[in-house]
């Protein structure tokens, strides 16, 4: 079998491999079995496991791939470290677009949070994945919104202005019709006292894709404080219900 790259980890010039966990062994990648099914890609599981020897095992711990994160790390270190540049953008750009249009600390720490698994983690059914890591952490009724803004993003509300986004025609075609527990998610969000706190994510999310916007994500440090309980231990060593899910973030590329 041919080596690929995309399995195995690289050691940037700068940095000296002694200072890695499994020192002295070439690391082998497995990816992560949700990512390949239904591509045609390949299941590389049987053939790394032929690889393995002395010198070649499979990564755990610090990939030198990647930013090392801090020992107890907090909610804007996924954000600079982690998350894709795309997410970082949208949700700073979604945040700052709630604080600018003078919305409540909910509606904004909503925003920044909002779209959170699409980030280092998983895009399929974002908005229950994001709620979920953040639940323990912020008010339940933001828990609640963040979770609901994915199927309200499928419906328009013409009394505050929203429309179906034409981004979703783009992605999903013309005639993409939501599946009924999307739909029942919807009607049950509309019954709800909280509607209108998820609802305004999906105002401001909706144009904040702007390659040209730069924001300081320290701007949030105040809202954070206030709105989002870092833990003293950091965001995965603090025995939550998620802390699994923030680790998964640290160590994306672990064998187990």
């Amino acid at each position: 079998m041919d080596d690929k790259p995309r399995h195995r980890a690289s050691i940037p010039g700068d940095a000296d491999p002694a200072d890695f966990p499994q020192a002295g062994r070439e690391r082998m990648i497995l990816p992560q079995p949700i990512s390949a099914l239904g591509t045609g890609q390949p299941n590389m599981e049987a053939p790394l496991l032929a690889r393995m020897s002395p010198e070649r095992v499979f990564m755990m711990g610090d990939n030198p791939a990647l930013p090392r994160m801090p020992q107890a790390p907090k909610l804007l270190d996924f954000f600079r470290l982690r998350f894709s540049q795309i997410t970082f953008r949208h949700l700073l750009q979604s945040a700052k677009s709630a604080l600018d249009a003078g919305q409540d600390e909910k509606i904004v720490i909503a925003c920044l949070l909002h779209d959170i698994s699409n980030g280092a983690l998983l895009r399929t059914e974002h908005g229950y994945w994001s709620a979920q890591i953040v639940a323990p952490y912020v008010s339940e009724e933001v828990a609640w919104a963040i979770q609901y803004h994915q199927a309200l993003r499928y419906f328009a509300d013409e009394s505050v202005g929203f429309k179906y986004p034409d981004a979703y025609n783009r992605f999903f075609g013309t005639d993409y019709e939501p599946p009924e527990y999307i739909q029942q998610a919807h009607r049950e969000a509309r019954a709800h006292r909280w509607y209108m706190t998820s609802r305004l994510i999906t105002i401001y999310d909706l144009y904040s894709f702007q390659d040209d916007v730069s924001i300081d994500p320290e701007m949030f440090i105040d809202v954070i404080g206030r709105n989002f309980r870092q833990p003293k231990e950091g965001l995965g060593f603090d025995g939550s219900p998620t802390a699994h899910m923030w680790r998964t973030m640290i160590w994306p590329n672990n064998f187990l």
